[in-house]
């Protein structure tokens, strides 16, 4: 995924204020969803093929996730 990082749990670390600010947001709106259902369904669906993203398309995928995806 991102060649910074040694592990998708490093990746998971690091976007895990974004991951904390999507479920805060989904709360609000009647969702019960975790950091962790979110990151499952982002890295088993939208970044199973992707290559190189950069750190923001990380970040921007999270907060910009329509949680009626999922």
């Amino acid at each position: 995924m991102i060649d910074e990082f040694k592990s998708l749990e490093e990746l998971y670390d690091r976007v895990k204020p974004a991951l904390n600010t999507k479920v805060f947001e989904g709360r609000e709106f009647g969702f019960e969803v975790s950091e962790i259902d979110i990151w499952k369904y982002l890295v088993e669906t939208r970044w199973k093929k992707a290559h190189n993203l950069a750190l923001s398309d990380v970040v921007n995928d999270i907060l910009n996730l329509d949680l009626n995806e999922m």
